[in-house]
């Protein structure tokens, strides 16, 4: 009987484990959305108009859904509210903000470079903060698909990583990662005990209450700027999938699964780029995006899949 129940409660932790990780898959999938939507609207949307705007339709949207926890679990988000504005700060009110405006004034190949960081300075983060030192595998799937993510973003040319100049965009996309790292991080340290979604939406109203005023300014020192049909796409898609969506698997992604492993599946990101950019920017596939793909899939592996006697989350 307690065989019988251990296998069970194994069976149900890897069940867990598999849908957290179609969870940051799909995490991966709609910021890769969010990346070519900034670089779409870069110079029409100012960046923190748009990322003011964009956690705006992710309220009215979870809202509705949330309320009730929020109601009931008041108490707790009062308790924890520096908690909570500490991890808004890193990621509502600063992450993709600061993407919106290094979108301004770099390219997508500086970006994507800069953002391969991300894995790296969680995993060491994650090392120095927590202790999650990382094994082997992990070691090894990082290397693989941090190759497959150089092969990608570099185009198959390596003078592209050799020749590049940095720039006050690359620069701020440095601080931006480093932000979304010190998040997923906190998010495993701090022990805040809300449902999901009261937990996104105190997230959502403190980062709100931090961009309010940087809204204001840009609005009154920025150029003129008047909201048109054309624009609701953009803002609905960042309001609602990047948003809503990646938020909460993310979050439950790094809970389960630990920061570590969470990291590398935002190597995933650059592949999804590619497939959205042909579709929509109808740029086309090469040799260089199969290859880099396959790498980053088989460091996805190493780095995920566990043995039998190594099945604690990193």
């Amino acid at each position: 009987m307690v065989q019988g129940n251990g296998t069970q409660s194994e069976n149900q932790r890897r069940r867990l484990l598999a849908l957290a990780y179609a969870g940051l898959a799909g995490s991966a999938l709609f910021w890769a959305g969010n990346a070519v939507v900034a670089r779409g609207v870069a110079g029409v949307i100012p960046p923190v108009t748009l990322a003011f705007w964009r956690w705006i339709v992710a309220l009215c949207v979870v809202l509705p859904f949330s309320v009730g926890h929020v109601i009931r679990e008041r108490r707790e988000i009062a308790r924890q509210w520096r908690r909570l504005l500490a991890l808004a700060i890193f990621s509502i009110a600063t992450y993709n903000t600061l993407l919106y405006i290094a979108a301004e004034t770099t390219t997508a190949v500086n970006i994507a470079l800069v953002a391969a960081a991300m894995p790296v300075l969680i995993t060491l983060l994650a090392w120095l903060a927590l202790g999650h030192r990382p094994r082997v595998r992990q070691s090894m799937g990082i290397t693989t698909s941090l190759a497959g993510m150089l092969i990608i973003i570099a185009r198959g040319r390596w003078q592209t990583i050799a020749n590049l100049n940095f720039n006050p965009g690359d620069l701020i996309m440095i601080v931006a990662v480093t932000c979304w790292a010190a998040y997923s991080v906190l998010l495993r340290k701090f022990t805040v005990m809300l449902h999901p979604l009261a937990f996104l939406t105190a997230l959502i109203v403190f980062g709100l209450a931090v961009l309010l005023p940087l809204y204001a300014w840009e609005a009154l020192t920025g150029p003129a700027f008047r909201f048109h049909v054309r624009y609701l796409p953009a803002i609905g898609y960042v309001g609602v999938f990047p948003s809503v969506f990646a938020y909460t698997f993310w979050n439950n992604g790094v809970a389960v699964a630990g920061p570590s492993r969470a990291a590398m599946f935002l190597y995933l990101m650059p592949v999804f780029t590619a497939a959205l950019a042909l579709i929509f920017l109808g740029e086309h596939l090469h040799l260089f995006h199969a290859a880099g793909g396959v790498l980053i899939l088989f460091g996805l592996y190493l780095a995920t899949v566990q043995r039998k006697a190594d099945t604690s989350p990193s």
